[in-house]
This record gives C-alpha cells, sequence and structure tokens, in this order.
C-alpha cells in the first residue's frame, strides 16, 4: 500500500476508516494476532480491501478472511494472487504463516462435518499452531477413535468437531485429559434443530473440562485452541 493511500484515521491511529469498515489494525499488538475479515454480509470488494489493509499493515504473517461465498474466494483470487484459497474451509490467508509452536489435533466425527474441521484447521495454523487432522471417526464406529489415541495424547489441545448428537467430545474427553474445546455443527435430520441437540449435548458432557464453542465455530475453536497450544508448548 502507497504511503500517501494509508487510510489511517488521524484521530485514532489503531484503525484504518475504509468508509464501510474501521479495521482494527492494532488487535496484533494488543492480543499477538490480526484481526480477522469474516466474509458473511460483505460484498466481495469489501473482503479484498480489508484483507488488502491488514496485509499492509502485517505483511510479515497471514491474515484470514472466513465465511467467504464463493463469488468473494473469486475475486480474491484474482485481485490478491498471492493469496491461498481453502475451499473447503470457505476461507482465505494472505501473507506467511507464522512459526508454528505446539501441536492442535483437529478430530471430525464425519465428512459432512469437514468444512467446519477445516476453518478450525485453518485457524490453528493462521494464529500459530502446527495441526494433526484425524477425519471421520465418529462414534458409529468406536474402534476408529480408539486406533487414534496415542495422538490425541500427543496434542497440546483438542479440537472435536462433530454433528447429529454431539457425542463424540464426551468419548475423546473420557480417553485423554488434553484441554478439548468441542465444536458442534448444523449436521444431522429433523431432530437435531440445525446443531441444537449437538450444542446441548456437548454442553451436558459427562466428561469433565469440555469446553463448547457455537454452533459451527470452527474459527472460534481454532483460535482458542491454537492459544492453549502455544502458552502450553512454551
Amino acid at each position: 500500500m502507497d504511503p500517501l493511500d494509508d487510510p489511517a484515521d488521524p484521530a485514532d491511529p489503531r484503525t484504518a476508516d475504509l468508509g464501510f469498515a474501521r479495521v482494527d489494525v492494532d488487535r496484533a499488538a494488543r492480543t499477538g494476532d490480526p484481526e480477522v475479515v469474516y466474509g458473511e454480509g460483505k460484498t466481495p470488494d469489501q473482503v479484498v480491501a480489508i484483507l488488502r489493509t491488514l496485509h499492509a499493515r502485517h505483511p510479515d504473517r497471514a491474515v484470514l478472511a472466513t465465511r467467504l461465498s464463493p463469488e468473494s474466494m473469486a475475486l480474491v483470487g484474482r485481485e490478491l494472487p498471492d493469496a491461498t484459497l481453502d475451499p473447503v474451509a470457505r476461507a482465505a490467508t494472505l501473507g506467511p504463516l507464522p512459526q508454528a509452536t505446539g501441536t492442535v489435533a483437529v478430530i471430525s466425527a464425519g465428512t459432512s462435518d469437514s468444512p467446519v474441521a477445516a476453518e478450525a484447521a485453518l485457524a490453528v495454523r493462521v494464529h500459530g499452531s502446527a495441526v494433526d487432522r484425524i477425519e471421520d471417526v465418529g462414534v458409529a464406529g468406536l474402534h476408529r477413535v480408539l486406533a487414534v489415541r496415542d495422538r490425541l495424547a500427543a496434542a497440546d489441545c483438542l479440537v472435536v468437531v462433530a454433528g447429529m448428537e454431539g457425542a463424540l467430545p464426551s468419548v475423546v474427553g473420557g480417553l485423554t485429559g488434553v484441554p478439548l474445546v468441542a465444536v458442534p455443527t448444523s449436521v444431522g435430520y429433523g431432530a437435531s434443530f440445525g446443531g441444537v441437540a449437538a450444542l446441548l449435548g456437548m454442553l451436558n458432557s459427562c466428561a469433565p473440562g469440555v469446553t463448547v464453542v457455537n454452533i459451527d465455530n470452527g474459527y472460534g475453536a481454532g483460535v482458542f485452541a491454537a492459544r492453549v497450544a502455544r502458552q502450553t508448548a512454551r
């Protein structure tokens, strides 16, 4: 970005005023992680403008845009050719990923949970930890999760993603004492109520120490898990 075109707010240099958004360019200094672009409700042009602004302020590390529409993904790819697109996670990153500190295992119950698990895994990497993806180990075939118990115990934090009745975090939480954040997904038939059944199942887990984020919130789980893993590894 040309310094003459820098949209910094003269009244508050911690923000960049783009007209349609006041971008928090000070967040990395406060929290260690730059602002993330939540793509839903934003036009493709707005997504590109915010990503470009954040990258100009943080060229040394990746900035992330989540929940991108196909139109936004396409425009980011054209306007920001250095960006990396993740169509499964519906997300994009711009800039180099930070050196990984600690490891987060992202465990998903079934293939239908892949978009949320992919968003969690990408958030983990952008926020500074390595990822071990463990996929399709739902409780309908309990032997599958038992077979990866060593990988669960080796991680610094766990993200467990499941829909339907949301039982997988309780099972994993009973197998290991690694810090665990559960992510209910909106996967399931009618009585799953768009993920509410999984959410309530996780909130009522009999396994101690299970923390729960909102339905389909892979991003929030990834940030939490990366921060736990970074602190644990240090």
